[in-house]
């Protein structure tokens, strides 16, 4: 007995595809996409995951003179008080912003400012 030849939209198993269910059902994947979550950056250390190399770290952080600093500059020298008092600012990190970054690969996650 001669059998007839498969239809053409078959594949044998391990060759691609699996074979279409019994039943002409049809199953479709969908993918969820994930929710980032949100992140309030302050002058501490926030423990998170790492949006880029998805690690579980703990922020490290740095200080950089920003607009607060600036301010609290021009207050002091427009006050009076010239002879290098108004770069005081400069040497208070309660008055900087800080920036926080990933331990692992260095980059830049977040950024808490002072003065918004």
């Amino acid at each position: 007995m001669n059998q007839p030849p498969p239809p053409p939209s078959y594949v044998a198993p391990g060759q691609g595809q699996p074979p279409p269910p019994p039943g002409g059902t049809q199953m479709v994947y969908t993918h969820q996409p994930t929710a980032l979550s949100a992140v309030n950056f302050n002058q501490y250390p926030v423990a998170m995951k790492c949006h880029y190399c998805q690690a579980s770290i703990t922020t490290s952080t740095y200080y950089e003179a920003g607009a607060l600093t600036w301010v609290a500059c021009f207050v002091i020298a427009f006050i009076g008080c010239w002879c290098g008092c108004c770069l005081i600012p400069f040497c208070l990190n309660d008055l900087k912003d800080v920036t926080h970054n990933c331990p692992n690969c260095r980059q830049t996650l977040g950024k808490f400012s002072k003065m918004k």
